[in-house]
């Protein structure tokens, strides 16, 4: 099984609805994000998947979160924006852009250097 991955950062707000806790409070993060892929097979050139390509994948999520107070964007208007959620969602969105060759293995968001939450598809 081969991996890449690639890493990304946006800032943005938010607020952590019943928290119970200063976080509840508006407040922001320079979030990074890293995907990391997976396939057991490279292309005729060697490569799992083009980093140019991948780069273009997660743009398309950060270029709508960059910037914004996340509790205005769907689906965080309803679902609360934690880094556990914005793991997901980037794994939602992204998964349904990549072709069969390669998977999302999974989303890594740090909303601090020390800080990060994890979304990994399990088995069913």
């Amino acid at each position: 099984m081969f991996e890449v991955s690639v890493e990304e950062t946006f800032a943005a707000g938010h607020a952590l609805r019943g928290y119970r806790g200063k976080c509840e409070n508006v407040h922001g993060h320079n979030y990074r994000v890293q995907l990391t892929l997976e396939g057991p097979e490279l292309n005729a050139i060697g490569l799992l998947v083009d980093f140019v390509e991948v780069k273009r994948l997660i743009h398309g999520v950060v270029d709508r979160l960059d910037h914004q107070f996340i509790n205005d964007l769907p689906p965080f208007d309803v679902v609360n924006p934690s880094a556990e959620n914005l793991a997901k969602y980037f794994y939602d969105e992204i998964s349904l852009k990549l072709g069969k060759a390669v998977r999302l293995g999974q989303v890594k968001i740090w909303e601090t250097d020390i800080t990060s939450a994890t979304y990994r598809p399990g088995s069913h």
